[in-house]
């Protein structure tokens, strides 16, 4: 494997499922409800520049209002789950100056370990969009890996940690057949937005999902991050900050 690769640690069963979910979005606090009831570990992407002390509309989805949560809120409705970074005002970073790729990257990453108080190891790419610079920077921004929005049938081990691809995304219709291929490599990895879930039936069809897996003898919830518990070790955990904002 070339530089940047990691050697993940996943036991061949039970397999682990990793979630991620983007943009910090005020039904997080619906979908973190469902996820605590059944015990799932998730990650979640935030916009450390996006965001004020209190909830602001942020665009239309389906004719729906998504608001952005505010600061006051975000430390009790994370609490528990795992921050990794999504930029600071998710651009396409791809089209950018290299300076100012560098300070979204940086800095997204910078203010949420300082509001937080914990190590931000991952990076979801704005837009699923990438090119090798924007891995280098990523890289050298301190981050150990970074996701993708490309699905694969197994993604574990990536072939490089800054382009660590999910199997599907959370409403893909063939999501339990990718589940049952992904015990082949020991992991299944599935992301989206709560935002997308935009009637009841939505939301008790992904409970169901989540209670399904929880229920699986032969599946167990993880961190990303804890794929990268070696690099992890390296990384600083800043003070943190008052939670009034960053």
């Amino acid at each position: 494997m070339e530089p940047g690769t990691h050697s993940l640690r996943v036991n061949n069963r039970p397999m682990v499922v990793v979630q991620c979910w983007d943009d910090g979005v005020v039904t997080d606090v619906r979908l973190v409800d469902v996820l605590r009831r059944h015990g799932a570990k998730a990650t979640f992407n935030l916009n450390a520049g996006l965001h004020d002390r209190h909830r602001k509309f942020g665009w239309i989805y389906a004719g729906i209002e998504v608001s952005r949560l505010g600061w006051s809120e975000m430390n009790e409705v994370y609490q528990g789950f795992t921050i990794a970074n999504h930029s600071l005002t998710h651009p396409r970073l791809e089209q950018m100056e290299r300076a100012a790729a560098r300070r979204e990257i940086a800095e997204g990453r910078d203010s949420l370990q300082q509001f937080f108080g914990q190590a931000v190891s991952g990076f979801a790419y704005p837009f699923g969009s990438y090119n090798e610079d924007i891995m280098q920077l990523v890289r050298e921004s301190g981050h150990v890996y970074a996701r993708t929005t490309a699905s694969v049938s197994h993604p574990y081990p990536p072939d490089h940690a800054m382009l660590f691809h999910p199997c599907c995304h959370f409403l893909a219709p063939d999501l339990w057949s990718r589940y049952e291929m992904a015990k082949q490599s020991g992991v299944f990895y599935f992301w989206g937005h709560s935002y997308e879930m935009i009637t009841d039936l939505m939301w008790s069809t992904f409970e169901e999902i989540i209670e399904r897996i929880s229920a699986d003898p032969g599946s167990c919830w993880g961190g990303v991050a804890d794929l990268f518990d070696q690099e992890m070790r390296t990384l600083d955990v800043p003070t943190k900050l008052h939670a009034g904002g960053v």
